[in-house]
């Protein structure tokens, strides 16, 4: 057989062998978060809010991400970090500076909805006094 010679519909027989999206491509827990705006919940770097770039077991990494020092959701009917990740935060809430961020340890993401994310990037940024 010579490749010069093959139809275009024996060319693509060919490359679905190679790249057969059900054999080679691997699914995880974490794609479904991935470009999107979370909350990463964690022991020792708290609750931060971010653009997930990359996660998996070892860790995550979120740029755009904000430190929420102090955090009430902007719904008070709502509770914790869930209610933020819904509602938004409270305007008495308290959030670092924009940075990109590698967190390496057990961690937790939630999602957050277009308003919450809107509501924690526009947030003015805490002042140390």
């Amino acid at each position: 057989m010579n490749i010069n010679d093959l139809t275009i519909g024996q060319a693509k027989e060919l490359a679905s062998i190679f790249t057969n999206s059900n054999a080679s491509k691997s699914s995880s827990l974490y794609d479904g978060f991935i470009g999107k705006y979370c909350i990463v919940r964690s022991r020792n770097e708290g609750i931060n809010a971010g653009k997930v770039v990359i996660a998996d077991e070892t860790g995550v990494v979120i740029e755009d991400a904000r430190r929420l020092y102090y955090h009430k959701p902007a719904n008070e009917k709502m509770s914790w970090y869930e209610g933020v990740a819904v509602a938004g935060i409270s305007s008495d809430s308290k959030v670092g500076e924009p940075v990109k961020k590698l967190i390496i340890e057990d961690y937790s993401l939630t999602k957050c909805s277009e308003e919450a994310e809107k509501s924690i990037r526009e947030a003015k940024t805490n002042e140390q006094s």
